[in-house]
């Protein structure tokens, strides 16, 4: 076994992928250029540590089940007032998921709350936290069927590895009471530890449709606002949906 082989294997012993890879040729370019061993040495471990962040980024997008095309990057941000441009810029540095804030997203069905969301959410796995992405409805079946089986504790705790959870309209779940009761469990559970991220075509006058009983639905509202950020679609924002089908009936040849 020659010396660069040893020190390959040691490298995968103490698993260190990146630096396996490139350890031959940053070996060749130190002797070529007369490095101090120093800066060899920082070099193999610098690169090292950046593969290791890309590599618990890929995860984490992977884990997320965010939607791949509602990125910051997709996202139409010149027909966004000015104060949601500014909230959005706000929002993508994090700083509201260190401090268990929720984001609550209002406004009507093709204004871009999912997208807005999304967005975040991608923003925030760059900078290395975790996000889970799911539509409200499916994560309630989810939680039913855990309950059903006697494993809705586990459920929770599963649900609380991700610093974010992002419950795309919450106004679309079936409005059981049971249904409701796992709902405002996990809303509870979360409440002042985990961020939750809502969107919603409701505004909170309509969340008795969700959790129908007025007390529980005052709790509901007050856990997550407690400690929240809201931002608010407002008519001055045109439907995506609407413009779309209009440029798709615009571009249809003339019978």
């Amino acid at each position: 076994m020659s010396q660069l082989e040893s020190i390959q294997k040691h490298l995968h012993t103490l698993r260190m992928p990146t630096a396996v890879e490139i350890v031959g040729d940053l070996l060749s370019t130190a002797a070529r250029e007369n490095w101090a061993l120093e800066n060899f040495l920082t070099e193999l471990l610098e690169q090292e540590m950046e593969g290791r962040h890309q590599r618990r980024i890929e995860r984490l997008q992977k884990s997320s089940h965010l939607p791949a095309g509602k990125t910051l990057e997709s996202f139409d941000q010149e027909h966004l007032p000015l104060r949601l441009q500014r909230q959005l810029a706000q929002l993508c540095n994090g700083d509201f998921v260190d401090r268990a804030e929720n984001l609550l997203i209002f406004g009507l069905p093709g204004r871009g709350k999912t997208h807005f969301a999304a967005a975040v959410g991608h923003q925030l796995i760059q900078s290395g936290r975790s996000v889970l992405f799911t539509p409200t409805f499916r994560l309630v079946d989810d939680l039913l069927r855990a309950k059903r089986d006697l494993l809705l504790e586990q459920e929770l705790r599963r649900l609380d590895c991700f610093e974010v959870l992002i419950l795309d309209d919450i106004g679309y779940v079936q409005q059981s009471r049971d249904e409701m009761e796992v709902l405002f469990t996990l809303l509870a559970e979360r409440y002042e530890r985990r961020c939750v991220i809502i969107t919603s075509n409701l505004v909170f006058s309509q969340w008795d449709q969700i959790f129908k009983d007025p007390l529980t639905t005052a709790a509901a509202i007050d856990r997550v606002v407690h400690h929240s950020v809201i931002v608010e679609f407002g008519k001055e924002i045109s439907s995506h949906r609407a413009k779309e089908a209009a440029l798709r009936i615009q571009d249809q040849p003339l019978e």
